[in-house]
């Protein structure tokens, strides 16, 4: 049995796996509360995993949070995932492997594991990133931008004037300041996917599959004119191919 950890910007992610597959728990908690606590109460109770194994991308501080819980409920040190030149059958394209995110290799991972690829996998959240995976495995590089609620705020933090009176709703075309900002952030970053998944078609000689991950995925969306699916737990999919081929 084993804990997987996935500590994002927003929030940390778990599941409790059942050896070779399937998940007995999960839950999530946002980085906002109070984490260790949050933790130790969804913790508390869980049958006594194994093996803990975290991917982050994180700070250092909030992986020792974590890892003191871990310790104290469980007595078992979490193991970390490092991003890899190669794994599981995807080879990473950097020149520095470590410095692609664990997050968007691991979400790769699943997605070959599950026979998606070749695919373009969207991870929508604090950021924006892009990845494209050919049918064997070889990562062929990818993007990042400010996922769409940064892109929002960083426009309200860089002007004096655009000071929306409401949360914004996304429309085709806005009429007041709210809507026009919340619009063309959310249509810039469906934009950039799109834009992303077609050039890859041209370059594959087919339409690869579109997969998007993250907490903002599911607004996205709708807003695509492309076919694409969900895929909420992607990265803690990722953990589990990795932990079961070691």
């Amino acid at each position: 049995m084993r804990l997987l950890l996935d500590l994002g910007n927003t929030r940390l992610k778990w599941a409790l796996q059942a050896q070779p597959d399937g998940w007995l728990a999960r839950g999530a908690v946002d980085w906002q509360e109070d984490s260790a606590a949050a933790l130790a109460s969804a913790w508390t109770g869980l049958p006594r995993p194994q093996q803990v194994i975290a991917a982050s991308v994180v700070d250092a501080a909030r992986e020792a949070q974590v890892a003191a819980v871990a310790e104290h409920l469980f007595a078992c040190t979490p193991t970390w995932l490092r991003t890899p030149a190669h794994a599981c059958g995807v080879r990473n394209a950097y020149a520095e492997p470590q410095r692609l995110g664990v997050d968007r290799f691991l979400a790769m991972v699943a997605a070959h594991a599950d026979g998606h690829a070749p695919c373009v996998l969207a991870g929508v959240g604090t950021a924006l990133t892009l990845d494209a995976l050919a049918a064997d495995g070889q990562h062929l590089g990818g993007l990042i931008a400010p996922g769409p609620r940064l892109m929002q705020q960083s426009l309200l933090d860089a002007t004096a004037r655009v000071r929306p009176e409401r949360p914004g709703e996304i429309v085709e075309l806005a009429d007041n300041t709210a809507d026009a900002v919340a619009s063309g952030c959310w249509q810039a970053a469906a934009a950039l996917v799109e834009r992303f998944a077609t050039r890859l078609a041209v370059r594959l000689g087919a339409p690869p599959a579109l997969i998007l991950g993250g907490g903002d995925a599911a607004p996205l969306l709708p807003l695509l004119s492309l076919p694409a699916r969900l895929s909420q737990d992607g990265v803690l999919r990722g953990l589990a191919v990795w932990a079961n081929a070691q």
